[in-house]
């Protein structure tokens, strides 16, 4: 079975260091994730990133609380990082960050490759909720990058 992908570009108005520099601290994915999923760190602060980080947080889907654990597999500072699920609500979770440097601005590509639970009727959950839960994330997670940044000018 394929996994899903999602693909979501931002061109955010600030210099590529200062925006890798936010999405290296793991504290600011407080800052950009939706109050419903009552996202919390669970890895103690500070955390250094770095290929092999392990970071654990605690979220709720349509109320039903989840451990959720992902390591960093690829980290290139100024470029790009990735962090992949080992352990939590979906059967694949592998999301890249890429970064793209145009003077003072930045473009930002997020691409997300997942697949939900349910084995042969993984298409079941993907189309009732899944799928706009993840584009309802990531649409929210542009909104707060885009207010956060036009705010620091």
């Amino acid at each position: 079975m394929k996994p899903h992908i999602l693909e979501k570009k931002t061109i955010i108005e600030r210099p590529i260091d200062e925006v890798f520099n936010f999405f290296s601290d793991a504290y600011n994915l407080n800052k950009i994730t939706p109050d419903s999923l009552n996202f919390k760190i669970i890895t103690p602060f500070p955390i250094h990133m770095h290929v092999g980080t392990l970071i654990d947080y605690e979220i709720k889907m349509l109320g039903i609380p989840f451990n959720w654990k992902t390591k960093i597999t690829a980290w290139e500072p100024g470029k790009k990082f990735v962090d992949e699920q080992l352990s939590g609500p979906y059967k694949l979770w592998i999301h890249e960050h890429l970064f793209e440097d145009f003077g003072n601005k930045t473009l930002m590509t997020d691409t997300v490759k997942y697949q939900s639970p349910g084995g042969i009727f993984e298409f079941i959950p993907h189309h009732l909720f899944v799928k706009l839960k993840v584009e309802e994330i990531f649409n929210y997670r542009e909104k707060t990058i885009l207010e956060y940044f036009k705010n620091k000018i």
